[in-house]
């Protein structure tokens, strides 16, 4: 037994011995992490494609110099005052805004203003697209190519909606950049953007596309930025946005900030809009929209649910233009647009930017819901009209405090207020006050509005409103049409 027991303890031992002979025998290199070279080779081909897109693209971007000659200035009052251009204040920061655009005291007689701001060559001419907010209003515009000679450039058009501007310069030969499909960018993908931040040519920052569609200004702009991570300083305004192939996507235009700083949130204007809006300004020095006739809005769940359709999706048409495209082709207030020729509408942005980029002339198959079904007509797209664009761009009625049931306050459609009001309709009632905060305030009714009607029933005084939002309809939801400056949009209010 004694014996059995030392031959497995010397068994035991030698085991022992054998796994510490392997363990100190054993390279040192075995022990260190082993090195990744298919990761290494990944960040080296990323890095090299980097440095291809920017040999591809800086032959083609420019540096814009402007100068303004301001005469008298109020204090803290820049020179571009243009409002578009104001808007952006919120974006690129009021530190940035007062540096380079405000001054404070008024300047002297003849006092210079200078701003910077990056231009893409598009057309071997010397046609450069840049930003509207960059040239507008500047007395003087230089170019400086990327050899570093410079030019005087000229205004070919400006187009303040979507924040675009053609320059030319009097050069040929130059190298124009190419134009990729912004349709095809794809969340999460690579894109470039370049510019001169600060007045520092030519710099290059990666990042990637964030969102897609986003509008950040609203009311009866023309927008679709991409949103991007990639640095968007000062002075790249007017810079290309550009994917791994070295394809120019979109056009930098504005930053979100609080500093006038890169604070990870940048927009850039789609090529596909780019091209189309550069295109109608070297052709015809304007652009030239496509017009459906139609007043729409986005919708709410609750609007959805009045007229039993089951989504969000789409827009809803609150408006019919006399005699307009939409309105010969036989489309109806109610109508949810759901296809333009083919491609699913999400939203009023996306449709507006649809119909705004089709050529006036077109015929086009608009797909609605109406009445619990699908219908198909096809309507000739017009031209917008100058008029009806200058009506967009109305000023807002001033808002009052009242009280209320609902928080407004009504009277009858007069003859003389239709006519102050210029009210299309001939019936309804106005809503001469709107308690803020109030639950018709927050369901989008205005001072001014009038109401037409309720649940599909014609309101002709205020006798007639009073019975339609009764107690029990309110308690319901009830889906009103209302006016609002001669354009007519759906309103669903609830109390619950």
């Amino acid at each position: 037994m004694f014996i059995k027991t030392a031959y497995q303890k010397i068994n035991y031992n030698i085991i022992k011995l054998i796994i510490l002979a392997s363990i100190f025998l054993t390279p040192a290199y075995s022990f260190a992490k082993p090195q990744n070279d298919d990761a290494i080779q990944f960040a080296q081909m990323l890095s090299q494609a980097f440095e291809q897109v920017a040999d591809l693209i800086t032959p083609s971007v420019v540096n814009i110099k402007l100068i303004k000659k301001v005469k008298v200035t109020a204090p803290n009052a820049g020179p571009f005052t243009d409002p578009f251009f104001e808007r952006f204040r919120d974006f690129f920061g009021d530190d940035f805004f007062d540096k380079f655009f405000s001054q404070p005291y008024p300047p002297q007689e003849g006092f210079v203003q200078r701003g910077l701001g990056t231009g893409v060559i598009i057309d071997e001419k010397g046609y450069i697209v840049t930003n509207h907010h960059v040239v507008n209003d500047s007395d003087e515009i230089v170019v400086t190519l990327s050899d570093g000679t410079t030019a005087k450039a000229k205004i070919v058009g400006t187009d303040p909606k979507t924040d675009l501007a053609v320059i030319k310069i009097d050069k040929k030969g130059l190298k124009a950049a190419k134009f990729g499909d912004s349709d095809q960018l794809k969340i999460g993908e690579w894109v470039i953007a370049v510019g001169n931040p600060f007045g520092l040519s030519n710099s290059i920052t990666a990042g990637i596309v964030s969102a897609k569609g986003r509008s950040i200004l609203g009311s009866d702009q023309y927008e679709d930025f991409i949103q991007t991570d990639a640095a968007i300083n000062p002075g790249n305004s007017g810079g290309p946005l550009v994917n791994l192939k070295g394809e120019v996507v979109g056009i930098n235009s504005a930053i979100f900030s609080k500093s006038g700083g890169y604070m990870g949130i940048g927009f850039a204007i789609p090529s596909n809009m780019v091209k189309t809006v550069a295109e109608s300004l070297i052709k015809t020095g304007k652009v030239i929209r496509g017009w459906l006739g139609v007043g729409i809005q986005n919708l709410t769940q609750e609007l959805a649910d009045s007229f039993n359709y089951p989504s969000t999706r789409g827009a809803l048409v609150g408006h019919i233009e006399p005699n307009g495209p939409a309105d010969k082709a036989g489309l109806k207030q109610g109508d949810i647009i759901v296809r333009f020729n083919g491609k699913k509408i999400k939203n009023i942005n996306q449709l507006r930017n649809i119909v705004a980029a089709t050529k006036p002339g077109t015929k086009v198959i608009v797909e609605v819901f109406r009445n619990g079904k699908y219908k198909k007509l096809r309507v000739k797209i017009g031209e917008l009209p100058a008029e009806i664009l200058a009506r967009s761009s109305a000023p807002q009625r001033q808002r009052a405090s009242v009280l209320g049931k609902l928080g407004i306050i009504v009277k009858d459609l007069t003859p003389e207020l239709r006519e102050q009001l210029g009210a299309r309709t001939k019936h309804g009632v106005v809503i001469e006050k709107v308690r803020p905060n109030s639950i018709a305030y927050l369901s989008g009714l205005r001072q001014g509005d009038v109401i037409i009607s309720v649940n599909g029933k014609k309101i002709r005084n205020v006798g007639e409103l009073k019975a339609a939002l009764s107690k029990d309809a309110l308690a319901k939801g009830v889906r009103l049409v209302v006016e609002t400056q001669g354009m007519e949009r759906f309103v669903f209010l609830r109390v619950n």
